[in-house]
């Protein structure tokens, strides 16, 4: 019988992070309660949890709510100040975060510094203006923000500079057995020399189905598109027509694969003939479950 070797606290340490990030949205504080009763060392798993949560926070570009309900802020690298502070550019508030905690502690105002100049702003500003409406349709339950990540100190014409979309969705459903997020995050090239504006987008939706059984999804996107450079509330209307056009096409080819999912992915999933040597009823999918009537159809278990 093989000998069990005892890891070390940093082979712990890195599992448990492992985890941890690998939660998936809005469920890290379910695994690590778990991971804290496993591990049976509070050394351990705070070490873990102080390294991992941060990353997840940002990855996940989760929303929390700041005192006195003046807004939300998205954590997100984008807004991040500091270690623990991310700036929300919609409300010119700093917030200060208890990433393992997951929650907004104190905020203090923006200083000049941090914020854009008055004719970055004026962009900035109604571009947020615009996506947040379309937000407000699309993501019943989104937050979307407007960030200034390059140039944010420009006076006038002339000068280049960026702006990053951000639309954060998730939908928490555990008592259902199920979970789901949207992200996506645009990066717009503002090139006045060229009087052109270029559209990168990343688009990522992420479920998890937890009802007897372990399925996820994550599924990833990317595209690109251009238009012209105009005054700031032409540049705006014309930047959410792009990414409301992107995000329709994109949740709208989702959907389609979705309903080819009995017809093709499944049954490229499974042997000819499966443990049984009885055929996989496919005509008769829409009408049982994945687990009961599946085994009712099929007379296996009990």
């Amino acid at each position: 019988m093989a000998e069990e070797v005892e890891l070390s606290d940093e082979q712990k340490k890195d599992i448990a992070k492992w985890f941890l990030l690998n939660s998936p949205a809005g469920e890290i504080q379910y695994v690590a309660k778990d991971l804290r009763t496993v591990l049976n060392d509070d050394g351990v798993y705070n070490e873990a949890a102080l390294d991992a949560f941060p990353v997840y926070n940002k990855t996940h570009m989760i929303c929390l709510e700041m005192p006195g309900r003046i807004g939300d802020v998205l954590v997100t690298s984008y807004g991040e100040l500091a270690g623990n502070e991310f700036l929300d550019p919609r409300t010119a508030q700093v917030a200060i975060i208890d990433h393992v905690k997951q929650v907004c502690t104190e905020v203090r105002p923006a200083s000049d510094e941090e914020l854009p100049s008055p004719y970055i702003e004026e962009f900035r500003g109604a571009l947020d203006a615009e996506i947040l409406k379309y937000a407000g349709e699309a993501y019943p339950k989104g937050v979307c923000s407007v960030f200034c990540t390059d140039g944010k100190d420009a006076e006038g014409p002339g000068s280049n500079f960026e702006l990053v979309v951000v639309i954060s969705a998730t939908k928490l459903s555990p008592q259902n057995f199920c979970n789901g997020s949207w992200l996506s995050v645009w990066k717009i090239e503002f090139k006045d020399d060229i009087q052109v504006l270029e559209l990168t987008g990343k688009l990522q939706v992420g479920a998890h189905y937890f009802e007897e059984g372990n399925v996820q999804l994550d599924a990833k996107h990317e595209c690109k598109d251009s238009t012209i450079f105009q005054s700031p509330d032409d540049c705006a209307v014309s930047i959410a027509n792009i990414i409301r056009h992107h995000e329709t096409e994109y949740l709208g080819s989702l959907e389609a694969s979705y309903l080819n999912l009995p017809d093709t992915t499944f049954k490229d999933l499974r042997r000819k003939l499966p443990v049984t040597r009885t055929l996989f009823p496919w005509h008769n999918t829409l009408q049982f479950s994945l687990t009961r009537d599946i085994q009712k159809e099929l007379g296996i278990g009990k």
